[in-house]
């Protein structure tokens, strides 16, 4: 996993409430388990004029013009800006790994579904949570020219004008994001201790261990 310190990117205002795993990433995409190749499907029947099916050249496929990723000026943007309950529906994990295959690194929303928020830091992805007020406003700054700096290290996110908002998140997941760790990752942090807990198991209990027969 990719470490996470500090994006700066223009936003990309989808300006939906309630966007559910399917609509993220739907169901017939689901049968890969790779983490990659997800990003040109993210959406995909919002962005798409046709119907989408695993393994399709979407180069080949008609655009929805009214799509917000569609829109030439918001083409590479790395933060997503958002409403409330993003991310709610079925836990499918494929939801954050066609969000980050795509590019984005931050979402920004009043709430997230609590799986989804926690598949989010596992995949390299903060989710921001701000106040309803705050997102409001950023809706009506947003625009082909909006750029905002996200500093994980400070928690802080600077607009265009200079103001700073503050975010909160939890240490141990910040810790994650600032070093790339994923589950296998943070548990190798503490190999040393595993492998001396098994010495002393070899130890203590030897026919629990398959050479001991």
């Amino acid at each position: 996993m990719k470490p996470f310190r500090r994006v700066t990117s223009r936003v990309v205002p989808l300006d939906r409430a309630n966007v559910d795993t399917d609509a993220i990433i739907p169901k017939q995409f689901l049968k890969s388990i790779r983490r990659t190749g997800f990003g040109p499907y993210l959406f995909d029947e919002w962005r798409y004029l046709d119907r989408g099916e695993p393994d399709m050249d979407c180069s080949q496929r008609p655009l929805n013009p009214d799509f917000v990723l569609n829109q030439p000026c918001y083409y590479g943007a790395r933060i997503l800006l958002t409403r409330e309950n993003f991310g709610c529906g079925s836990s499918r994990e494929h939801a954050p790994w066609a969000l980050e295959d795509y590019g984005f690194r931050v979402i920004i929303a009043p709430s997230f579904a609590d799986i989804f928020y926690n598949n989010c830091f596992k995949n390299g992805i903060l989710p921001i949570v701000l106040d309803a007020k705050v997102v409001d406003r950023l809706f009506d700054q947003a625009g082909p020219g909006f750029d905002l700096s996200v500093d994980l290290e400070t928690q802080t996110i600077t607009t265009p004008y200079g103001e700073k908002i503050h975010f909160e998140i939890d240490p141990s997941r910040k810790h994650r994001l600032l070093h790339g760790l994923d589950d296998i990752a943070l548990t190798l942090e503490h190999a040393d201790k595993t492998r001396a807990y098994e010495k002393r198991r070899r130890e203590t209990a030897p026919w629990l261990f398959p050479e001991y027969a």
